[in-house]
């Protein structure tokens, strides 16, 4: 279930928005630049479908994507929670750590959610845009727009990224995160 949570920056308990009605997530999105849009494959993708697979099943919106904003490259990447010992749940996964941390970039954040979910934290104007993508969300994010990322404790997260250039994802962090003021993708999926 898609949702958008809005928060101030300095008051993460303060919930501004709270939605999961798309028309209102579009327009949200867009007062701060944000492309939001959904997508249907052409014909069912299985869940433990491959990359060649995927490509193909989007072949049509991946072309449309790149044209229209310039990507040059195109790759998916997964989390699951394959590398988490079950015997210790709190344990986190090896890439959340880095995920965690406000960054940018150069390049746009452009993200077509395949399968599962995670959280784009948006930090603009003030205020945090919790963006909970789940299987079918789209969203573009312009380039330098400060921002984190959150897949769960127990992630299962596949998704389309778009990049202009091969370094496209290179992260400039911020030395003062407040990202970790702000509620987890696993603590918004427990209050929905």
């Amino acid at each position: 279930m898609t949702l958008l949570q809005i928060m101030p920056e300095d008051a993460p308990e303060t919930v501004r928005v709270r939605t999961h009605d798309l028309d209102v997530i579009r327009e949200e999105l867009l007062r701060i630049g944000v492309r939001f849009a959904r997508w249907h494959a052409a014909r069912r993708v299985p869940d433990d479908a491959d990359d060649s697979a995927i490509m193909n099943a989007y072949r049509s919106h991946i072309a449309h994507v790149s044209a229209e904003g310039g990507y040059q490259v195109v790759d998916i990447t997964r989390m699951t929670p394959t590398s988490i010992d079950p015997d210790s749940p709190q344990q986190r996964h090896p890439a959340r750590e880095t995920f965690l941390k406000e960054r940018f970039h150069d390049d746009d954040l452009v993200r077509f959610v395949v399968a599962g979910a995670g959280c784009f934290y948006l930090r603009v104007a003030g205020q945090v845009h919790a963006m909970l993508c789940t299987a079918g969300d789209l969203l573009s994010v312009p380039s330098r727009t400060v921002h984190w990322f959150d897949a769960g404790a127990r992630p299962s997260y596949t998704a389309i990224r778009f990049f202009q250039e091969d370094n496209g994802c290179a992260a400039r962090f911020l030395p003062d995160s407040i990202a970790a003021r702000f509620p987890t993708l696993d603590d918004l999926l427990a209050t929905s």
